[in-house]
């Protein structure tokens, strides 16, 4: 899954000033987009077969308290886009925690009268613990919750413990922008110890080559390529 949804709160993100230059050329290399409304009406063609996660949940930007979320997308109109999938953020221990759940409970109910699931994504704010004990807190208060699959992020230690405890699929959260070996690194651990596949944004498309990027993420996720391997292909398509 590719994510270029992070200026529902953040704006223009570096690498998604020009998502019509900078993304689009990337879509043939990803099984799912996960956007906006507002990008995929204005930006992406009615051509692209890619499976689509909108963002259903927003309200609050950087400026201002992020877990202050209600949700901001009208079923119908998920409906109207023939979106495969719905994300929401859940806060777990942020501010306003229970409204964050609220909001993933009411769409995973909504969303199930209409043969839509729900991906609940965990936040972890900055003064939030980021270890196995937290994520696995996170992620099965999600699944227990109705959550259909979930996205989190992936930890050095105990990530296994996370994916073993959570009765619904994880996908790895590509979070902060790292080497690409030390990206695809952490792709293929996770998946190893137990994601069923990552969502990456800023590792692809703020990468020195988002296409041998997203190319190279690819071959670890289906192909179970190595990290060593999986960065030789990178090279390779970005010197083409």
């Amino acid at each position: 899954m590719l994510a270029v949804d992070h200026g529902y709160f953040q704006g223009p993100t570096t690498g998604l000033e020009r998502i019509d230059i900078n993304i689009l050329p990337l879509v043939q290399h990803a099984d799912t987009l996960m956007l906006t409304r507002g990008i995929l009406r204005s930006i992406v063609p009615s051509s692209v077969s890619q499976s689509i996660v909108l963002r259903v949940s927003g309200g609050t930007s950087i400026l201002k308290e992020l877990s202050n979320e209600e949700i901001a997308v009208d079923m119908e109109d998920s409906i109207r886009l023939n979106v495969c999938a719905m994300a929401v953020q859940v806060f777990i221990g942020g501010e306003y925690e229970r409204q964050s759940i609220i909001n993933m409970t009411k769409m995973v109910d909504i969303g199930t009268r209409y043969g839509i699931p729900t991906l609940a994504v965990t936040a972890v704010g900055k003064d939030m613990t980021r270890d196995a004990r937290y994520f696995r807190l996170a992620t099965r208060i999600c699944a227990e919750l109705g959550a259909h699959y979930i996205k989190t992020y992936y930890i050095e230690d105990g990530f296994e413990t996370v994916t073993a405890s959570c009765p619904v699929p994880i996908v790895m959260a590509g979070g902060k922008k790292l080497p690409e070996l030390d990206a695809l690194t952490m792709a293929y651990r996770a998946v190893q110890e137990g994601a069923s596949g990552v969502d990456m944004g800023r590792n692809i498309f703020q990468s020195e080559s988002p296409a041998a990027m997203i190319q190279a993420v690819k071959a670890v996720v289906h192909d179970n390529e190595t990290p060593e391997k999986a960065f030789e292909l990178y090279t390779t398509v970005k010197n083409e």
